[in-house]
């Protein structure tokens, strides 16, 4: 059996590091032994790949093959996405966090299962390959009028905190709460929340309190543009006043 990317990087990092695969295991809390995992007969666990990272500073995204930087320092690499999931050609999925599952996202941060459960698609255009990408649906009217509630934002994960532009759209993952907010970095430990809506207030927030961060990419809505309406109307008033004009 053909070892997956994620499986032949697993065992080099072991290898590399020294360590006999049943004191690995322990080490990382799965179990007695990585045997199987290096043998390909079960996935490499979400647990494996957050315990990578915050033991010996393991790029999740390197160990997808999604990334050529093997490892990151913490400050930054705690931002990244913790579980990643690819499909039966090792093509990695867009996971979907609807409404409903985004309260319960920042406490389940690290289980595998929870993830299994969450609805997944690809969409097979070189836009969004090179990277991993996961769908968030909005709720709430903070970032009105670009983003509308129940609307589905397709947002891009960051490497590392460095990557933030003043200004831009992330979605903020924590342990409570999953908002969509533009960054303004105050510091090398605050960042404020601010909407585009003027009614909800800036907020600030601690780096050390946010689990990931996702740039906004695009988004899926099944809603009519207002302005197109608008447009439309506006074009029928105009072609009827000038009907009457000629019948003059």
């Amino acid at each position: 059996m053909a070892l997956s990317i994620e499986q032949q990087r697993f065992r080099e990092v072991r290898e590399q590091l020294g360590y006999t695969q049943t004191k690995f295991a322990e080490m990382l809390g799965i179990g007695s032994s990585t045997a199987d995992i290096e043998r390909g007969k079960v996935k490499l666990p979400g647990q494996a790949v957050m315990e990578l990272m915050n033991l010996f500073q393991i790029n999740p995204l390197w160990l997808y093959d999604k990334s050529a930087e093997k490892t990151i320092a913490y400050i930054d690499s705690h931002v990244m996405p913790k579980i990643l999931q690819v499909n039966n050609q090792l093509e990695e999925n867009i996971l979907l966090v609807p409404i409903r599952a985004a309260a319960g996202y920042g406490a389940n941060i690290g289980d595998e299962e929870f993830y299994e459960n969450l609805p997944a698609f690809s969409i097979p255009l070189p836009a969004y390959r090179n990277a991993s990408f996961r769908g968030f649906q909005i709720s709430g009217e903070s970032m009105i009028p670009g983003i509308q509630p129940e609307e589905w934002v397709i947002a891009k994960a960051l490497e590392n905190i460095s990557q933030i532009k003043d200004g831009n759209i992330y979605v903020i993952v924590e342990a409570d709460s999953v908002r969509i907010k533009r960054i303004f970095k105050e510091s090398d430990t605050l960042i404020s929340l601010v909407s585009d809506n003027p009614e909800f207030p800036p907020v600030q927030v601690p780096i050390s309190q946010i689990l990931e961060i996702w740039e906004y990419h695009s988004k899926i809505t099944t809603a009519t543009d207002a302005n197109d309406i608008n447009l439309q109307t506006l074009y029928r008033e105009l072609q009827e006043i000038k009907r009457k004009i000629d019948m003059k």
